[in-house]
């Protein structure tokens, strides 16, 4: 199925157009939070279209990101941008590999 018909691809482009617009329309909602939201939103359907993540992971994740939105709007930017790390810290992958030590004392 094209991912034009899925049913969170449309979520996520409801989500991404409310975001513009209200980011347009109040002042406090600042580049960096917008920049992180959009960020988070391409992991967030790069996930869905390889089918990694379940859609209660979606709907958490999404619900996550409007509180980040509204703790931005208050002003509160650096909490805003740690929600939107967590948020993504949750939804990503392991990547596996083995962690470089340069010098363990």
């Amino acid at each position: 199925m094209p991912w034009i018909f899925r049913p969170t691809s449309w979520m996520l482009a409801t989500v991404v157009v409310s975001v513009m617009t209200h980011a347009a329309a109040a002042g406090s909602f600042t580049r960096g939070c917008a920049a992180r939201d959009l960020q988070l939103l391409t992991v967030i359907e790069e996930q869905e279209l390889t089918g990694s993540i379940p859609a209660e992971k979606i709907s958490e994740a999404l619900v996550e990101m409007m509180h980040a939105r509204i703790v931005c709007y208050q002003g509160r930017v650096l909490d805003a941008l740690a929600i939107y790390d967590a948020v993504r810290d949750r939804i990503q992958p392991i990547r596996a590999g083995r962690a470089l030590a340069t010098e363990i004392k």
